[in-house]
């Protein structure tokens, strides 16, 4: 899973140079998109899909999160219902399920860095455009100091992770 880095920049020249420092540092165009307000037109940038303007990890973390609770919750109501009947083995079977999901998502809201598009929809607003550079974990920090050591009117956004297989 690479991580996908956010950063906001007041107009397209300076994004675009940005761009250009990015691809010599070896990030492929297919890692950059960028994101704008509906009916503005980026025509020197590359331009995210719709999936990822609409933020399908969003919907998806959003999913996957409520499953989970809900897998859950089924779990206690079983381990209470077998509790109350006296049935041990899914007395057992029921803990297990709710550990596994408890430790899910602990490691889910613990490691797993979120950074969604919502938190950008005022800047975007406003005209601002917003890259997402999506990296290999290894390479964060060497990227972001390299956008904010030479052009320290960009703000950094943070971490996000991205699922390249899923088009996300």
């Amino acid at each position: 899973m690479r991580r996908r880095l956010y950063f906001l920049f007041p107009d397209e020249t300076l994004a675009g140079r940005v761009v250009g420092e990015l691809e010599s540092a070896g990030i492929q165009g297919r890692h950059i998109h960028a994101v704008t307000r509906e009916g503005m037109k980026l025509s020197r940038l590359p331009a995210a899909t719709r999936r990822q303007s609409r933020d399908a990890c969003c919907t998806l973390e959003t999913i996957l999160w409520n499953a989970n609770l809900v897998v859950f919750g089924l779990a206690l109501v079983v381990l209470v219902i077998s509790l109350a009947q006296g049935y041990a083995v899914w007395s057992v079977l029921a803990l297990a399920v709710m550990g596994a999901t408890f430790v899910a998502g602990e490691r889910f809201a613990v490691t797993v860095p979120r950074v969604h598009l919502d938190e950008f929809r005022e800047a975007l607003a406003h005209g601002e455009i917003l890259l997402m550079v999506d990296v290999p974990r290894n390479r964060v920090a060497e990227i972001e100091d390299l956008v904010h050591r030479r052009h320290p009117e960009a703000a950094v956004g943070g971490v996000g992770y991205s699922i390249q297989a899923l088009g996300l």
